[in-house]
């Protein structure tokens, strides 16, 4: 798994969705039944079909360079095939290519296995991974990851036009590239786009063209040990195996990728129609008295927020516009906080499985602050009521509302996505929990939103989000500059903070190669966050997954539970 966010726009309702979190650093990996003697009775043969299950519609990119969901983002692992892969200590490790670094630490050689197909029965070469990177840095590339070349040495002046190619990468031969980034950072490699792209499969596509191509949308072409062979939109995609796969036959005949609603997704597990799950927390209890079925959990990286309105993005100059006035006030977003009682909604909509926090920073990872170093926010509606008094917020006309400092009816439009009842419950408590100080806060639209919807809302900063719930999954890296950088494409708050930027950097600067200063580099930027709080974090997110018994060779970790998919296997 790659270190990509996992709104990543979309995602942001996901990760809310995919609980699951295991006691310590824990990974899973299913394993066939044992008889009364603990040997296993059966061994990993070849043969069927499974179905791994979705509870929301993928947006149809089979490319990840073009997606922005976490949902297109598992489908994709069925297909595609990264330079490198995440190991369950979250380490970057090798895969399609090793490399070296430059004594000076800016550039880095790549060396690709030979031998590798893509689908099409075309050979990788380097030539394929220059060109995906290229359309992450062409004018008119129009999806969200430009971020993971703007760091190689002139991919800027290529984004603006003012370069046909990226001049810091060098091909050397078919299987050979350097790319040299323009300073020297810890996490260059990370913040590396790692997805070749089939540049024959492609050829003749605009780059303006391929996210709406048929290339991308219906017949794609990948490297995973599964290749698409049909598709419904909105109801399932059909992989068979891939039988030229670089790392061996895969065992499965092929995998179904069905969008299940969730309301009946513990009915369809009781009666076999689903293999592999992410469940809610409020199916775990059914869920886990299903004899054919195991639940499985391992610590997760994402986490869920409330986001604040402060501007828009001039997408043109790919920087925030903060103009947005109605939360500027430090106290009164303070106030907002304190509001919510955090550990209530965990416990009525999550059924307990999730773990409130007060950082962007998951706690597996290494540089997560400590909690006693952070401000707690622990519900106090009092104090919320005080702060918001302090800062000039009052009621003056005596209808239980506040009125702004300037006299004016302060109101917050707050948006939540679609989904199962409980989103309706936990969208109205936070709702009713800025109402019971007396602010008077309302649901966007009057109603939940469509997911897909929600998000082009969230891109094209629509003014009826002025707080919205969000999520994020955020990979193997726990670098915040893509998702909290004051001009990153998905810090959706809008928020500018150069002095945020400045502590972000430091977490990835030369100096950072030190641990013990990455560490403290990171736990500033917390403690700063935490107390500017441009967002407002709410819980760290916990997944459980539920498995047939029949399905085995699944190995969940931090990061997915799909990992080595071409070595799953039916044990009947």
């Amino acid at each position: 798994m790659k270190k990509r966010w996992f709104p990543l726009v979309s995602f942001v309702m996901i990760l809310s969705l995919f609980l699951a979190a295991c006691s310590g650093n824990k990974q899973q990996t299913s394993t066939p039944k044992n008889d009364s003697n603990g040997e296993a009775t059966s061994e990993p043969k070849a043969g069927g079909v499974v179905t791994y299950a979705v509870d929301q519609a993928p947006e149809g990119f089979f490319d990840p360079a073009f997606s922005g969901s976490f949902i297109d983002s598992e489908v994709q692992k069925f297909m595609t095939e990264d330079i490198y892969k995440v190991d369950d200590n979250l380490k970057y490790v090798p895969n399609l290519a090793t490399w070296e670094i430059s004594e000076d630490k800016k550039t880095y050689t790549f060396k690709l296995k030979q031998g590798v197909k893509w689908h099409n029965g075309e050979e990788l070469t380097v030539e394929d991974w220059k060109y995906a990177l290229e359309v992450l840095a062409h004018p008119d590339y129009d999806g969200p990851r430009f971020n993971y070349v703007e760091n190689i040495v002139g991919a800027k002046e290529m984004k603006e036009g003012k370069a046909d190619h990226i001049s810091g990468i060098e091909v050397i031969d078919p299987y050979t590239m350097k790319i040299t980034f323009n300073e020297v950072r810890i996490n260059n490699l990370e913040n590396l786009w790692p997805t070749p792209m089939p540049r024959k499969h492609y050829e003749g596509i605009a780059v303006k063209d391929l996210s709406k191509s048929d290339q991308v949308r219906k017949n794609p072409v990948g490297l995973g040990p599964f290749k698409v062979k049909s598709m419904k939109p909105g109801e399932y995609i059909e992989f068979e195996r891939f039988d030229d796969y670089w790392q061996g036959k895969p065992l499965l005949d092929g995998v179904v990728v069905k969008v299940i609603d969730p309301s009946v997704a513990a009915g369809a597990l009781e009666k076999g129609e689903i293999d592999l799950l992410a469940i809610r927390p409020a199916d775990l209890e059914q869920v886990s008295k299903i004899p054919h079925v195991r639940v499985e959990e391992a610590n997760g990286v994402s986490y869920s927020y409330v986001g604040l309105r402060f501007g828009h993005r001039d997408q043109k100059a790919m920087k925030s516009v903060a103009d947005f006035e109605k939360f500027k006030d430090q106290n009164l977003r303070h106030a907002l906080l304190y509001a919510i009682n955090r550990d209530a909604l965990v416990n009525a909509y999550m059924a307990g499985k999730a773990k409130v926090t007060n950082t962007v920073i998951p706690s597996t990872f290494w540089v997560a602050a400590d909690p006693k170093e952070l401000n707690d926010y622990k519900y106090d509606p009092e104090k919320a009521k005080k702060l918001l008094k302090e800062a000039g917020y009052v009621d003056k006309d005596g209808d239980g509302f506040v009125e702004d400092p300037s006299g004016k009816k302060f109101t917050i439009s707050f948006g939540h996505y679609a989904g199962p009842a409980t989103f309706e419950g936990r969208a109205q408590a936070i709702i009713q929990s800025w109402r019971d100080i007396g602010i008077d806060a309302k649901l966007a639209t009057g109603s939940l939103i469509e997911f897909n919807l929600y998000n082009e809302m969230k891109d094209n900063d629509d003014p009826s989000l002025e707080a919205f719930f969000g999520s994020w999954y955020v990979g193997a890296d726990p670098d915040p500059t893509g998702l909290w950088g004051s001009h990153a494409e998905w810090n959706y708050g809008r928020y500018v903070d150069e002095e945020g930027d400045a502590l972000i950097k430091e977490t990835s600067s030369e100096k950072a190669f030190d641990d013990a200063y990455r560490k403290e580099a990171f736990v500033k930027w917390q403690k700063h966050f935490n107390e500017k709080l441009w967002a407002l974090p709410l819980w760290e997110v916990i997944d459980l997954y539920a498995v047939n018994n029949r399905l085995q060779g699944v190995h969940i970790n931090a990061l997915t539970s799909l990992n080595d998919v071409h070595k799953w296997y039916v044990a009947e």
